[in-house]
């Protein structure tokens, strides 16, 4: 879509502001570009210094640049962008079957992250809990019947800033068989969790996505590194086994920024 402002009878700040989006849009100013100084701002658009800090502030909400706590606010440059298809899913029952050479030899996680696995800190961590009823109700189990909880983050070697996140749960009733899918230990475990799941008889046959969105905390923003105005993305993969149950559903948290989501969709010829 072309540049254009906001279109209201807008505050100094919010037109200041548009017209510094405006040339970043037109490439005027570009990923890296610093952007006028305050005192340049107030001189331009005859204004105050508070109208002038609230212009980048706005900018900052729109996520267009990075800086503050000290340094001087420049364009924001593109983070590189992690593609996570639906293909994955394929990929990771292809491996079930396959030797545990080669199952180990293939990192779900660090495939889907592009980053490899000695750049990374990996933890896991096991309880087996009561769910909460909607997750119970998701699972069609009762409300007092236990599932795995198992949470598992990456984090990057260098800073400690999250790669990724996210929480499984399998209902005991499933996976109690087999001991060693209790034990955080056997983590990561070769081939994932569709593998796991056939050492106790379970074949996936569907897996359905659920994409939604939403503003980070504070908190969450500090442990990714997000520059302001990024929101996160919230995926809850429900998987089905071939009688059509519920065998997992797993929460996995993500940077709007530096995320890409593919779906494909197979259709049916006429």
């Amino acid at each position: 879509m072309k540049p254009q402002p906001t279109g209201v009878v807008a505050p100094i700040q919010l037109r200041i502001a548009d017209d510094l989006r405006m040339k970043i849009e037109r490439g005027d100013l570009v990923p890296g570009d610093p952007l006028p100084t305050l005192q340049d701002i107030c001189a331009d658009w005859n204004c105050s210094m508070n109208s002038a800090r609230a212009a980048i502030v706005l900018l900052k909400q729109q996520g267009l640049i990075s800086g503050g706590r000290g340094k001087a606010p420049t364009v924001r440059k593109p983070v590189p962008r992690v593609c996570r298809s639906s293909d994955r899913h394929q990929a990771e029952k292809d491996l079930v079957r396959e030797p545990e050479s080669v199952r180990a030899a293939t990192g779900l996680a660090e495939m889907d992250m592009s980053t490899a696995i000695d750049e990374v800190t990996f933890n896991t961590e096991y309880d087996v809990v009561v769910p909460p009823p909607a997750l119970a109700h998701d699972f069609g189990i009762t409300r007092d019947a236990e599932v795995l909880q198992r949470i598992y983050e990456m984090r990057d070697r260098k800073d400690g800033r999250l790669l990724s996140w996210s929480v499984s749960y399998l209902p005991m009733s499933i996976i109690s068989a087999n001991k060693e899918l209790l034990d955080p230990a056997n983590e990561p475990w070769p081939g994932g969790t569709m593998h796991q799941l056939y050492t106790v008889g379970v074949e996936i046959i569907r897996v359905t996505d659920l994409v939604s969105s939403s503003m980070p905390t504070t908190a969450t923003a500090h442990e990714w590194r997000l520059d302001d105005g990024v929101p996160m993305i919230q995926v809850r993969r429900i998987s089905y086994d071939t009688d059509d149950r519920v065998v997992e559903i797993t929460d996995a948290d993500f940077p709007a920024d530096r995320t890409e989501l593919s779906f494909t969709t197979p259709l049916k010829k006429w």
